[in-house]
């Protein structure tokens, strides 16, 4: 039986005006932006209802690690750069660049991972659980279904930089697209987290 070649992996299709995958990622942050939207409605409501008193919703800079949060968004911020840099290095033909610069998106998220996890641990160790209040529990909510996205978002990423070498000399904008639409996702799952922190750490 012939192989059967999907079209449009590579080039822009004649109606959308982008190739398939593109398009795929598009839609899928659609959804995303709805659900992230649901949970900072909530957030909102539940504040709202709260009353506005310190006892019933705390300020997150008199629970959570502020300087922590801040120092996590710079690492975040830095691998949306990279990110970048390494999907501009394929689009120049460089691949050792593209590595290096893929290498370091990873390397940041996993160090973003480990410093939530620190905060998470540190949370826990003064008995400050999501059963504590309200505002703690919607913080693990929030933090927690963001730190899955890059979660997620590392596994796709190592698996593209460990198959690299292979896919890019099969087929290289083919391969070019596929970093281009993991970067959409991990900007994405940046630009969350750029909402999270000061809604939950200085507001």
């Amino acid at each position: 039986m012939a192989e059967i070649e999907i079209p449009y992996n590579s080039t822009n299709h004649p109606d959308t005006g982008v190739y398939n995958a593109k398009l795929g990622i598009w839609l899928f942050l659609a959804s995303e932006v709805l659900f992230f939207g649901a949970l900072f409605s909530s957030y909102i409501l539940l504040r709202v209802g709260a009353g506005g008193t310190a006892g019933d919703w705390p300020l997150g800079a008199d629970l959570l690690n502020v300087p922590l949060a801040t120092f996590n968004t710079v690492v975040l911020i830095s691998s949306s750069m990279t990110m970048v840099m390494s999907w501009a290095s394929l689009k120049s033909g460089n691949f050792d660049a593209f590595q290096r610069y893929f290498g370091a998106t990873i390397g940041l998220a996993l160090l973003f991972l480990l410093v939530k996890g620190l905060e998470y641990y540190a949370e826990i160790f003064h008995q400050r659980y999501p059963s504590t209040s309200t505002f703690l529990a919607t913080y693990y909510t929030m933090t927690g279904i963001h730190a899955l996205h890059i979660i997620f978002g590392v596994a796709v990423n190592a698996y593209h930089f460990v198959s690299a070498k292979r896919l890019y000399a099969e087929e290289p904008e083919r391969f070019t697209n596929r970093i281009e639409v993991a970067g959409l996702y991990w900007h994405f799952v940046d630009l969350v987290w750029i909402f999270l922190f000061p809604v939950l750490y200085l507001l």
